[in-house]
């Protein structure tokens, strides 16, 4: 199942779309991994490109609201902190089960919805504020 990033998930700011771009590209990238069995080696580096670029996000997310002085960070960073927490325990539990697919098709749930919750609820928000401030 892929997901495709769309105009009505755009947070108005640059980097945080294009980031959120990216992480589509990559999720669908997992799946389509898991989707056609491809070598679990290959299913890891897409968990370990996941992992890092998410972090990586989150980082320049929190910063540019914190420059923002974003009143709902401290919501946003402990949803971030959940998320990172999940997606290691998805690639935990894959590497130990030596590469069940149905962990996949769960790693596949879990981003969607982060993706298209998380973003349309909670990161447009911070687009809505940073207008208020122009």
């Amino acid at each position: 199942m892929s997901i495709v990033w769309t105009s009505r998930l755009s947070v108005g700011v640059d980097l945080i779309d294009e980031q959120h771009k990216i992480w589509f590209e990559k999720a669908n990238e997992l799946f389509e991994a898991g989707r056609q069995r491809r070598a679990k080696e290959y299913i890891i580096t897409m968990f370990d490109f996941l992992d890092d670029y998410t972090k990586q996000h989150f980082r320049d997310e929190e910063a540019y609201m914190e420059k923002i002085r974003y009143p709902e960070i401290d919501a946003q960073k402990k949803a971030h902190a959940s998320f990172i927490e999940n997606l290691a325990k998805l690639k935990q539990d894959y590497n130990e089960s030596g590469g069940n697919i149905m962990l996949i098709v769960n790693a596949n749930k879990m981003i969607i919805n982060w993706l298209t919750k998380h973003i349309s609820n909670m990161d447009v928000k911070i687009g809505e504020y940073a207008k208020t401030l122009k």
